[in-house]
């Protein structure tokens, strides 16, 4: 299920990107206003194309999938320890002496050769 949702993820945004691409600027229409032509710059710009909703409904799609991967990445496990299931085995120390804590632990100390 989310390997499916990456991958659905990564498609809507490349289909997203290359509908912005192929869509005509608005910038061209502001030189020609001021050549006289009559369409309107700010006006109202009739029904949208084909275009435009497509890149509007790709859009919906990619916020959707953002938010289910990011509420999915909440609530999966990421932590190492949690995934590996190692059995554990205790392991019995030897018994401690009384005066165990009062003396020092001196690693043993190879001699040195000359």
């Amino acid at each position: 299920m989310y390997t499916l949702l990456v991958i659905l993820h990564i498609m809507a945004s490349l289909v997203l990107i290359l509908i912005v691409l192929l869509q005509a600027g608005k910038g061209a229409d502001m030189g020609a206003a001021f050549g006289g032509s009559s369409q309107t710059v700010f006006g109202s710009s009739g029904a949208g194309t084909f275009l435009g909703k497509m890149t509007a409904g790709i859009a919906i799609l990619f916020m959707c999938t953002s938010l289910l991967l990011t509420y999915t990445a909440s609530h999966r496990s990421s932590s190492l320890m949690e995934r590996t299931r190692v059995p554990f085995t205790e392991q019995k120390l030897p018994p401690a002496s009384p005066n165990a804590a009062t003396q020092p632990v001196i690693p043993p100390v190879a001699p040195v050769s000359k």
